[in-house]
Formats: structure tokens, sequence, C-alpha cells
């Protein structure tokens, strides 16, 4: 048994009668929660299995579940589209499909596979036996995760059991001693299940003996009482979530008891760090992550932030225990401290293997070490021979007052080759005209870098980790 296996079933096993998840308001039992996940356990062993996950307790059950019988989750998310994921779940052609009754019904009416129907927290599944053959099992795989399809079709990455446990459990899971008891304090779990943020943040609770409070998905009043109920030292949320928290009616004494947020996940502003902190009193950790990293490889500290924000603010912190950073030029050489380029990295996670895995993010790191993302190389605008990042515009026109969000991408120009344009989500209650805004920017942007096109939307499409989904972007101004 792999010890993240192994963590999984012991705290499981801690006390079953305490509470473990609360969701809508109720409390389900470690007891219930282990129940199932044996259940499901004893259904998939080490096989593939498909699941559609949702953020409910029966979803999280059945995910720990099948990792602690040494399975692998194959990540199927149900809320792309019922014609999507029918293609999906038809090309994965795994040998056992998990999900609610009505979402086998619904999005796998004729699968060959053997299905494993959830109903509720205290019922055995119900499972239908398929004649699909048995998939290329991949061992020591614990989740093929999909990426967040920020700017393709999501595609899926393998995350291996021994990855999965460093993020958790630390560099050597075989040593790391299990818990003894259940910790007090309650966690807040937001992120989708469907994202590697959020089996993360299930899999640190667990890994902690910690119970938590499970959101379907951010919403700004479920996740302010479970705050104000909860009093949690810390919280996750990424750049549009933090944002909506920044811009709420929420005061301090709403926020009591959290001593730093964490963010990660998209570029969040220096700006939007800075407002946070000075309004809530709360210091914004910043990290960069991948799915492909099984984890995060830069992040602020505490002790970093109070040290040295003011000097390097804007920039994500430094390398993680056991991670390495380099940037590198157009022939993969390094270059000095405080140079732009693209950069590489060895996650600690894999710093085994020693091979630097190459981004597409442009980024410097300075002589103390501190890492900027610059934005992505592959999202770059050429207008005219200038180069425009989308991050710039977009966090100048999230600058504005009347901003809840924006996406910025390129658009074909006969002339300049590519131009920038902005799609533009305005507060709640707030008004602002495309052409106030393109007035706004003209003090923070260089001519070039300014959208020739800005549109005004209801809401910004959105993948599940809350960045802006660029290809909805795109189509959107196609369609123009």
């Amino acid at each position: 048994m792999h010890p993240l296996s192994r963590r999984i079933t012991d705290v499981l096993a801690l006390d079953p009668s305490a509470r473990a998840i609360q969701f809508d308001g109720q409390w389900s039992s470690w007891g219930q929660i282990g129940t199932l996940a044996h259940r499901i356990r004893d259904q998939v062993g080490t096989a593939s299995a498909g699941m559609m996950l949702r953020n409910t307790p029966v979803h999280v059950a059945a995910l720990l579940g099948v990792l602690a019988g040494g399975g692998t989750v194959v990540v199927i998310n149900p809320a792309r589209g019922d014609e999507r994921t029918r293609a999906d779940i038809a090309a994965l052609q795994v040998p056992i499909l998990i999900g609610t009754s009505a979402d086998l019904a619904a999005l796998a009416p004729q699968t060959s596979a053997t299905t494993v129907a959830l109903g509720g927290l205290d019922d055995a599944p119900r499972v239908s036996v398929g004649t699909a053959a048995a998939c290329d099992d991949r061992p020591g795989v614990a989740v093929r995760m999909l990426t967040s399809g920020t700017t393709g079709p999501p595609k899926r990455v393998d995350l291996t059991y021994e990855m999965l446990a460093r993020s958790v459990m630390g560099r050597d899971p075989a040593s790391s001693p299990p818990p003894t008891e259940l910790r007090r304090g309650v966690a807040i779990v937001n992120s989708p299940l469907v994202h590697v943020g959020g089996v993360f943040r299930i899999l640190l609770c667990l890994a902690e003996a910690r119970p938590f409070v499970l959101l379907p998905k951010f919403d700004l009043g479920r996740w302010s009482d479970a705050v104000r109920e909860h009093r949690p030292s810390a919280v996750s949320l990424v750049p549009a979530a933090l944002r909506m928290v920044l811009h709420s009616d929420l005061t301090r004494e709403d926020l009591t008891g959290i001593k730093v947020v964490t963010s990660g996940t998209a570029p969040l502003s220096a700006d939007d760090a800075d407002a946070f902190t000075e309004k809530f009193g709360i210091p914004v950790l910043t990290s960069y992550a991948a799915t492909e990293f099984g984890g995060g490889v830069a992040s602020w500290t505490l002790a970093d932030h109070q040290q040295f924000w003011h000097q390097k603010r804007g920039s994500v912190g430094r390398a993680n225990p056991g991670a390495r950073l380099r940037v590198v030029d157009d022939h993969r050489e390094p270059v000095p401290p405080g140079q732009a380029g693209l950069l590489e990295v060895i996650p600690a996670q894999l710093a085994e293997t020693g091979q630097w895995m190459q981004t597409t993010d442009l980024a410097r790191i300075d002589e103390d070490g501190f890492l900027w993302i610059l934005g992505r190389a592959d999202q770059a605008i050429i207008r005219g021979g200038f180069k425009v990042m989308p991050d710039d515009v977009k966090s100048a026109l999230e600058s504005h007052a009347a901003v809840a969000g924006a996406a910025v991408v390129g658009v074909p120009d006969p002339r300049l080759g590519e131009t920038p344009a902005a799609l533009v989500e305005l507060r709640p209650g707030d008004s602002a005209t495309p052409q106030e805004l393109i007035d706004y920017l003209q003090t923070r942007l260089a001519r070039y870098e300014i959208p020739t096109t800005l549109v005004l939307t209801d809401a910004i499409p959105r993948t599940p980790s809350g960045k802006p989904d660029l290809t909805a972007v795109r189509s959107h101004f196609a369609q123009r």
C-alpha cells in the first residue's frame, strides 16, 4: 500500500463518529465517508475508473475510495456540456465509470463500462457489470487530471501517488508520521474537484486529519458564512474569488480569525493584493503551480512577505523547498538574474528525475531567488512588431473601480497582424462605457497595448479553476 493510500485509510478510521465534511449546512461523519469509500475501493481495486466529479461528500468519498485501493481516478468534468462529456467518455473507454445515477443516465446511457451509480452517502452504490475490457492501466498513477483548458481543450496529465503524497505529506511520505487525532480547526474547500486545486485541498485535509466545509463552487455568501462560523486561520482564494471578496461589503470583522490568504492558479496583480491587505489587514501570499507539476513550485512564505514584499511586490515568491527554478533563452541556456526568458522547473515532487520541465511562461528571477511571471509566451500579441502581454492589459483594466474582471486576447488585423481585444465584466451596480475604459487606459498603458476592441459582457466565461476561458473569449470575438 502506498503511503498516500495508507494515510487515507488511517485517517478515515481515526474517529468514525466525528464530524468530517460540512455540506449545505449538514455534517457527515468520518465513518460515513469511510464506509462509502471502502465500498468504492472494493468495486474498483487497482483498476482505472472514470469519475464524473462534482463537489459533494459522495464524490469525495468515491475519490478517496479509489485512491485508498491503489486505483486510478480518470477525471471527467460533467459540467463541460452534455455533448462534450459524452464524447469524452466514449474516447476514454474506461472499464469502470462512476457517477450519480442522473449523470450516468444522461451522459453515458449506452456505455459498455461497468457502472457504479452513487446515491446518498449511506447508500450502497448500484453496480451494473459491463463488457468493456480493461484499458491501459497506469501503475503508480493516482489521478489522470484535466488541465484547466484556458487556451484550448483540456488534456489529461498523469499525477502519480508519489507526486501527490509529496505535495500533501512532505518530501518523504514513507516516513511521515500519521496523525493520532483529528484536528479541531475546520478548513474551507471551494475549489472544484475536477481541478488539481480541489483534489489537492481534499488530500491535504485528509493528510492533516482536518474536517472541512465543502462548497459546490465559490459563492460569496456561503463562503463568508463558513468563515464567520469556523474562523479558519488560513483560506485559499483564486484571483477571481479574491476580487469578489475585495469588492464586497464584507468587513475586517467578517474575516476575523483569518491570518493569511493564499492565492494561485492565475496571476494576481500586486495592486489587488495590496488593496486586500489594506481593507482586511490580511497578507496575501501568492504562489505558482501547474497541473503538470502535481503541486506548487514557488510561493511566498509569511516571513518572506513581512521582510520583502515592498521590495519584491508582484513576485510569486521563491522556490518551494526541494524545487528548482531557472530562466533560459531560446537555446535553453540559463540567463543572468533579472533577465527575462522562459521558465524551467524541477518540482520537488519530481526532484529525483533531475529533469528540467520547460514551461510556456515568460519569467525573471532576481538575485535573491524571487520569481516574477511575466505572461505566457504562447499568448503574446505581436501588434505591428510590438509585443503586448495580455496579462498587463488585463491587470490595467481590473484596476478600474467598476471592473469585476477582464479577459484579453489577440484578434487578426490585416495591417498589424494582431491587435488586443478585451472582454470586460463590470461589478454589480457599477457602470462604465467602453470609451471611458479606453480613456482610463491611456495613462496606464503604451498606445500599442490599448485594445482596439473592448466589449462589455454580463459574465466572462471561465474554466473550473476560475481563469478566463480564452478559447471561448476568442470565439466571442470571432462571432462578432
